[in-house]
Formats: C-alpha cells, structure tokens, sequence
C-alpha cells in the first residue's frame, strides 16, 4: 500500500519530452483534418479555382510532410514513456508491471469509447502493443534492436503476402500488383438516417475490421508502430534525453545522420518503377510482389528517417535560447497528451458526422481544413496552459491515474501543496518530540 502511495505521486518531468509530445499532436490533428478524421459523409464540395494551387500545396504536405511522419513521434515517446514509468517504479523496490498491464486495460477501454465517435483513434492499439511491451521490458537490448529491425523490415507482412499467394494459386500474369476496388452498394443508414447512434454502429461494424486490417494487415501500419515503442524502451535505457545539455554535438550528429539516411532511402525509392503499394490495402485476388513489398518497406524506413530528422531538429532547437522560449509553450499541451489526443477527435466527430456539422464540413476544401486544424490546436494550447495553472493533470491524465491506482488523486495543486505542507509539519513535530 505504501508503495502505491509513493508511486501514485507525480513524476519528475523532463520538459523537453512533453514539448517533443506536444509538437507530434499537431501534426496529428492537421493530418486527421485532411482526413475528415475518418467520418465519411456525403457534403457538396467547396470548390475555390482561386485557391487550388493553396489546396494543393497543402495536400502535398500533408502527405509528404506530416502523414505517418507524427505519429511516428507520438508512438516513440509512448514507448519511452513506459520504461520512464517501470524504471520509476523499478528504483523504489516496485514492481510494475501488473498495474501497468490494468493501465493499459483502462486505456484501451477508452480507446473503444473513442472509436464510436472517430474511427481514426489509436489508442486502443496502443493499448494492445503496452501489453506486449511488458514481456519485452528485460530483454537485452540487442534483442530489441533485433526485433525492431525484423518489424521495420516488413518481416510480418511478408509472411502474409506468402500465405496469399500460395492461396491464388497461380494466376496470370494480368493479376500481379493490380488493386482491386470494393464498392460498397446503397447508401449506408448513418448517411441516410444521420444520428450518433448510427455513426457508432457503423464504426464499429464496418470501420473496426478495416483498422485491424491496417494495423496488422499487409499494410502493417502497427507492426511500425511496435517497432518504435521497442526504440523508445531501447533509448530509455540508453538514457539519452537525461543527457540531452551535455551531448549537444552529439545531438547535431544525430540530426545530420538521419538527415542523410533520408536524403539516400529517398534518393533508393526514386529508382524504383511506380508502385501500387495501396493494393495491401485489399490484396484479395492479387499477387503481392518482392518489389511491393521491397518498396513497402523502405517506405517505413524512410518514415522513421524522416521521424527521426523532425525529432533531433526539434531537440536542437529546443537548446536553443530563441527556440526554447517559443517551443515551451507546447510543453502544457504536451502534459496533458491524452486529453488533447482525444479532444481533437471529439471536436472532429462534431465537424464532420452528418448528424452535426458535416454537411458543411465535410465538403471544405483542403486550405480551410489545414486553418481549422491550426485554430483547433492553438485553442487547446490555451486551454492546457490555463489549466494546468490550477491542476497537476489533465482531466483524463486524472481520471486515468485514479483508476491506475483505484484511488482518487489529488489534482488541485492549491490542495497538493497544503499536503505537502502538513506532512512536512507532522515530520517537523515528530522531530520535536524525539529531541
């Protein structure tokens, strides 16, 4: 019980880490804005010729740029979270991992709520890929970077396209590397009859398939994913974020080394002939090619380069006078990752569902979309500014750690501080007593 207590209190916070959360968080929401967060709807669309070059410049960065890009930097830093929370627990003489697997059992619960209102919502795959990290926690670090490489690799996607292709057959040549498209036939109740429940029910029966397809299908999305969580234990370990103001050459070597890996799996993927790689999507009927899948996986490889350049840059930045000044702000925004996560995709399901906004929204053109995204994220850095003025944690970083612990946590800070004061004064009579 007493080392529930100790643990059940704040962690010190390396602020640069919050920061690095919050900066990925914005990438998210722009991306999910182009995507309408998921929510299909039938809204006329708001053609402006005088914005089309805009509308394309923003499409290109938001495919070139941002998409799979953040996210990679949101995955990474939950991985490095969890070693922060068993190594925390591991110096006080706790185990962890039982009331780390009940925290993920809690998250991927609400991972399931958020899908009913936006099925882009990650967390409840998170939720999965905490639990399989558990395990992995005292593994050499060889092993790790060993798994991790088999996972960037495509090693699990490969597997499956072998059994997809013994189970064709030997069809003709006409069937290798050709998409196939399912139209779905009439129109689907929640765009014919709008209403939340209707939403709901179409996410999950239609729209939970097709995430775990992506996830752990041919596309293979998680096993990315998983690939970057073992990273974030593996540089964990490596202490390398403690080390941060001693190693500022390091840092800039860093930030070059994936620079140039970038430059030269881009500069790899541009010999390649035009590749389908959205067939993995749905490969029924289709051979699934060495070169797809050679392709494929250099596509993840570039995307982590590319993770990897965006978070040294920031870092080194960061280090800056100039830059840390500014790039602090988000370190409030950062804190309270899991409310603003999953805000964002509240706000989204408002914007685009036909039973609220989405008949307006769900036409907008790409420029408007990117603003909207930029002023939904510029209010929520003024809303976790204010509120952690007055709390320690976010709303459902508070209700998480009160479940994680099945105890009511402070979150006043007014009220955290007085504890304090009054534990310090009991210790201070104690002493009084014994002199």
């Amino acid at each position: 019980m007493e080392a529930a207590k100790t643990l059940s209190k704040p962690l010190k916070r390396i602020n640069v880490l919050d920061a690095l959360r919050g900066f990925a968080l914005l990438g998210v929401v722009l991306i999910h804005m182009l995507q309408h967060f998921g929510i299909f709807s039938r809204a006329v669309e708001q053609v402006f010729p005088w914005f089309r070059a805009l509308d394309e410049t923003i499409q290109w960065i938001g495919q070139y740029i941002i998409m799979g890009r953040f996210i990679n930097i949101f995955a990474f830093l939950f991985g490095l979270s969890f070693f922060i929370q068993m190594d925390s627990a591991s110096r006080k003489g706790v185990d962890f991992r039982g009331r780390f697997a009940w925290r993920m059992v809690i998250l991927f619960f609400m991972g399931i709520l958020a899908h009913s209102f936006y099925p882009l919502e990650i967390i409840s795959v998170y939720a999965v890929f905490g639990l399989i990290m558990i395990p992995l926690y005292k593994s050499k670090n060889w092993v790790l970077l060993l798994l991790s490489g088999l996972l960037l690799v495509g090693v699990p996607r490969t597997i499956l396209a072998t059994i997809n292709n013994r189970a064709l057959g030997n069809p003709s040549l006409e069937q290798v590397e050709r998409s196939s498209l399912v139209v779905a036939e009439g129109t689907p109740e929640h765009i014919a009859n709008p209403s939340f429940f209707n939403s709901a029910k179409y996410n999950f029966n239609q729209r939970y398939m097709g995430k775990l397809n992506y996830q752990f299908g041919m596309v293979g999305r998680g096993y990315v994913t998983l690939a970057l969580f073992i990273l974030g234990l593996v540089i964990g370990r490596l202490r390398f974020f403690e080390s941060l103001q001693v190693h500022k050459r390091r840092n800039l070597l860093l930030f070059l080394g994936f620079l140039l890996g970038l430059l030269l799996i881009s500069l790899v993927l541009s010999m390649f002939p035009s590749v389908e790689t959205r067939m993995l999507f749905n490969p029924e009927g289709n051979v699934v090619s060495d070169r797809v899948l050679a392709v494929k996986a250099l596509e993840d490889i570039e995307l982590i380069f590319f993770s990897g350049t965006l978070i040294m840059g920031f870092i080194i930045l960061y280090q800056t006078t100039a830059g840390g000044s500014v790039l602090k702000i988000l370190s409030p925004y950062g804190r309270m990752g899991l409310t603003n996560y999953l805000m964002q995709g509240l706000v989204g399901c408002f914007l685009f569902s036909m039973w609220a906004f989405g008949p307006y929204f769900g036409g907008a053109n790409p420029t408007k979309l990117f603003l909207v995204g930029i002023l939904i994220y510029a209010g929520q850095i003024l809303l976790s500014r204010f509120w952690l003025r007055h709390y320690l944690y976010g709303p459902l970083e508070w209700l998480w750690r009160s479940l994680t612990y099945l105890r009511i946590q402070a979150i006043r800070k007014k009220k955290h501080v007085e504890a304090k004061g009054k534990q310090s004064e009991g210790l201070s009579a104690l002493l009084d007593r014994n002199q």
